[in-house]
């Protein structure tokens, strides 16, 4: 295969893994994250670190007790691929809907920039460790939808 070609594939299935770990955490889909992630996953946030995927896994139902619903978009990448590893940065913006006993609602946005490894494994890009670098953080009302 063209070296060209090969790296646009590669380029994409890269996306593909980052934009999958978007939706595995907006759904709470542990079997997403499971497709995406190598055994030994380390996920680095502003509150520590989680070694394995098994651990990282089990963050899933603590977001989901934290938020009533998030929504995360992924934006510019940046990889350099050396054969069947992989590091660079991958934008994203993450919105975490949150609601107070009254029912008031609000949105804590976050300005993310992952630094990403992976790993080519048996064909597929998995991640091996994600660091979630916080550049600023955002606070606003949500306004319900209109119902009926």
């Amino acid at each position: 295969m063209d070296a060209e070609v090969r790296r646009l594939l590669d380029e994409q299935a890269i996306r593909r893994a980052a934009t999958l770990y978007a939706i595995g955490a907006d759904r709470r889909d542990p079997a997403i994250w499971t497709a995406i992630m190598a055994e030994e996953m380390v996920l680095v946030t502003p509150r520590g670190r989680i070694e394995g995927r098994a651990r990282v896994l089990a963050a899933l139902p603590r977001l989901a007790a934290a938020f009533a619903a998030t929504q995360h978009r992924v934006l510019n990448q940046h990889h350099i691929i050396h054969g069947d590893d992989a590091t660079g940065e991958t934008y994203c913006v993450a919105d975490h809907m949150t609601e107070a006993a009254d029912g008031a609602r609000s949105i804590l946005s976050w300005a993310i920039r992952y630094q990403d490894r992976l790993r080519r494994i048996d064909g597929r890009w998995l991640f091996t460790q994600r660091e979630l670098v916080l550049d600023w953080e955002e606070r606003r009302a949500a306004v319900p939808r209109a119902t009926g």
